[in-house]
């Protein structure tokens, strides 16, 4: 594993900033004056209550619409505000002691990109991939120009994008789009970078596939685990646990190498509250999420249980990067619950590394044992109409759950219809 030791305590919160602050979509644009992206600065506190310790952000750098059609790398969008309104940004993470995680497209550019426009003038062409007809693109969008990772030209340019906001207080990158990337390129470019900032995380957004061999090949640090995401609400929804089961088999192997950021919601998906048949299981992901190994991300919105379906359509993906005003002033159960769990999982960081290990497994219900490094938890799981009871392998002290559990120790459990107990062996 090539983690920074840092990553072992970090808990994103996750913040599409084009949206997040209604720079995109929004007619006219807002202009570098009203810097907007200092709105974020009024959320980060409400970052530290939750229980984060970083900051995951989205495109900042400089586009015509959506910020995954890069423009010019070293420039903050303009609709966001200035190259100050960073700089303050990062001042007031590095203040509360949250990282940050920018997100990098070097896989295809915009088509307001210089070097595309020089190219389409007669310019040299070698930056840019070609097919049958003419500039490749990134899987069919013509707006997304496909880039030439075999120049060494981008490789040293990427390398110095990347040095340049690292320099400027970044934590690491999240690669987009690196599934349709040559592993050859991250090998050429991470290394270098790694050498000018050893401490950066390096994480990949990889959809399917052999996750370990993705990492092993490129160099990345990390990968999104999008299996595990679709099988916990899918899990849930088909009441199939064993689904869930083989997943979490699947997640111990990766973990063996490397450890996946995990999420059940992001920028790119429906939200979990949406996702979810029967609302009262939204409590079961969060469990899961927060008691299993990996990095977990907390896309904002999800601690208000937040509702938005993803569409495949033109704005599409509207509905999930809204608009955020002031902070909601009132209390909500959701939240709280995320308080809690991410205080028990700071608690307790061996769950970075935890794998797991069925105890009890049926349709409905799963009892599953997390731990690493001679700790552990044990985690029930109930989604059907009748209670669940289960033997524990040894007593243990309930320290969350449904229906108000008793916090002495326990040698059995009875966890309540659509309910769940967390036993803690510490």
């Amino acid at each position: 594993m090539t983690d920074p030791d840092w990553v072992r305590h970090v808990i994103w919160w996750q913040v599409y900033p084009l949206g997040f602050v209604g720079a995109f979509p929004a007619e006219p644009a807002p202009g570098a004056d009203e810097h907007r992206l200092l709105r974020i600065v009024d959320w980060l506190d409400h970052a530290l209550e939750l229980g984060a310790s970083g900051l995951a952000l989205g495109p900042v750098f400089s586009s015509r619409t959506h910020g995954y059609d890069t423009t010019d790398h070293f420039r903050i969008d303009p609709r966001l505000g200035t190259d100050d309104d960073f700089d303050r940004l990062m001042d007031e993470c590095r203040r509360r002691g949250l990282r940050v995680l920018l997100d990098g497209v070097f896989n295809h550019v915009g088509t307001d990109f210089a070097r595309y426009r020089a190219a389409l003038d007669g310019g040299p062409k070698d930056w840019f991939r070609f097919g049958r007809n003419g500039f490749g693109t990134f899987e069919g969008h013509g707006e997304l120009i496909a880039l030439n990772h075999d120049n060494p030209d981008v490789v040293a340019y990427t390398v110095e994008v990347m040095d340049h906001w690292l320099r400027r207080g970044a934590h690491g990158w999240r690669l987009d789009a690196a599934y349709a990337v040559a592993p050859q390129f991250w090998q050429r470019v991470l290394p270098e970078v790694r050498r000018r900032h050893p401490d950066a995380w390096f994480l990949g957004e990889v959809i399917h596939g052999d996750y370990a061999a993705q990492v092993a090949a490129a160099g990345y640090d990390s990968v999104t685990q999008y299996e595990l995401w679709k099988a916990i609400w899918s899990a849930l929804n088909d009441k199939n646990f064993h689904e869930l089961d083989w997943a979490l088999q699947r997640h111990a192997d990766f973990l063996r190498s490397f450890v996946p950021l995990t999420f059940v919601g992001n920028h790119d998906v429906t939200r979990i509250a949406s996702r979810l048949d029967d609302v009262r299981h939204l409590e079961h992901a969060l469990v899961l999420l927060l008691t299993c190994g990996g990095t977990p991300n907390i896309y904002a919105g999800d601690e208000w249980a937040w509702r938005a379906v993803k569409e495949d359509r033109a704005g599409g993906d509207d509905a999930v990067r809204p608009e955020f005003g002031a902070p909601p002033g009132e209390p909500h159960d959701v939240l709280r619950l995320h308080q809690y769990l991410i205080g028990l999982r700071r608690r307790n960081p061996w769950l970075h590394t935890a794998s797991t290990e069925a105890l009890t497994l049926t349709n409905t219900g799963y009892v599953y044992r997390t731990g690493a490094d001679g700790h552990a938890l044990v985690v029930a799981l109930n989604v059907d109409d009748a209670p669940l009871r289960a033997a524990l392998p040894e007593p243990g002290r309930v320290v969350a759950g449904s229906g108000a559990p008793p916090s002495e120790r326990v040698e059995h459990l009875v966890v309540p219809p659509h309910g769940w107990v967390i036993v803690d062996y510490g």
